[in-house]
């Protein structure tokens, strides 16, 4: 069942840019894995709003959505073709369209009451499918479609992943992820479906990515965010402390008396995808101590930051 975007969020369909931005933050902050661990209605959820975000705060994506819906948003869809269905003779059905959409079509008013024709033609059409009525010896092989598991950092930096596309092949298909692919997002590989049997072109591999959750570090958009651990003394006098990011560890200046919850902002550190550009890290500081040692804030203060041989970023990494 289709899904309304803007409902999933909870804001208006005039909502601006900052209050989807806003609601989107409380959700995912709310329905992250890991304060849900192994709930997977909340890991559903989680990547819908993540999907909703996506799709609200381009503004492009936004205006397809809201025209017509989820299939506005489907690889190849041609929105004049569908606009010129509209205005001669296409008109909303009475069920309505799509969640976000501003009204569907019935298929009872292009073909009449007894729909004899194939729905796929009509599909064929709207969606810029190629002809398939081809002589017989170039018939081209089966459509295929796949769902495949993408962790955080492959998706954020790009991956060559080996996917079995049809059974037809017998090796499977070595397949470049775009860096800063979005969980939900759909990659369409022509020549990745089905061999033909009768000597035609293979047919085309539709990919949906589902993008893992990380232990340290969360996505909004293009930008990443992580909680980074540091001492009490580092905080009071101020440090220079490792931070890692998708490109490697840098080195971040904490300024001194620096409060817990403090957010600094690495420009440019964040998701880079093509043609696009980068997003940035903030950095989210939150105060530590080692356990069991009731003379550390004292020593910390006095002493130079992380004397005790207290690393609390150890095990923080990309």
């Amino acid at each position: 069942m289709a899904q309304d975007y803007y409902a999933l969020l909870g804001v208006s369909r005039d909502a601006d840019a900052d209050t989807i931005k806003r609601a989107y933050r409380k959700l995912a902050k709310d329905l992250h894995p890991d304060r849900h661990p192994d709930d997977k209605a909340a890991e559903a959820k989680f990547k819908a709003v993540n999907r909703a975000f996506d799709v609200l705060s381009d503004d492009d994506k936004r205006a397809l959505y809201n025209e017509f819906g989820e299939d506005g948003l489907r690889e190849g869809f041609d929105p004049e073709r569908m606009r010129a269905y509209r205005r001669h003779g296409g008109r909303p059905s009475a069920a309505g369209g799509a969640p976000g959409g501003a009204g569907g079509f019935s298929f009872d008013d292009l073909f009449g009451s007894n729909v004899n024709s194939s729905l796929n033609d009509l599909f064929g059409d709207l969606f810029d499918r190629q002809d398939r009525q081809r002589a017989p010896s170039r018939v081209p092989g089966a459509d295929a479609v796949a769902t495949v598991h993408v962790d955080f950092a492959a998706a954020v930096r790009g991956a060559t992943i080996d996917v079995r596309s049809h059974p037809s092949r017998t090796e499977p298909l070595k397949i470049r992820i775009p860096a800063g692919v979005r969980d939900g997002e759909k990659l369409t590989i022509r020549g990745g479906g089905g061999l033909s049997p009768a000597g035609g072109p293979p047919g085309t591999l539709t990919l949906t990515i589902e993008v893992g959750a990380h232990k340290f570090f969360r996505r909004e958009g293009d930008d990443l965010h992580v909680d980074l651990p540091v001492t009490i003394a580092e905080a009071w006098k101020g440090a220079k402390v490792r931070v890692p990011t998708v490109d490697g560890s840098v080195t971040l200046t904490v300024p001194p008396k620096t409060q817990a919850g403090a957010i600094l902002r690495l420009r440019g550190k964040g998701v880079a995808r093509s043609k696009a550009e980068p997003g940035d890290l903030y950095v989210h500081l939150r105060l530590v101590m080692p356990a069991g040692d009731e003379g550390a804030i004292d020593r910390w203060v006095a002493a130079a930051p992380v004397s005790e041989g207290f690393d609390p970023r150890a095990d923080v990494a990309f």
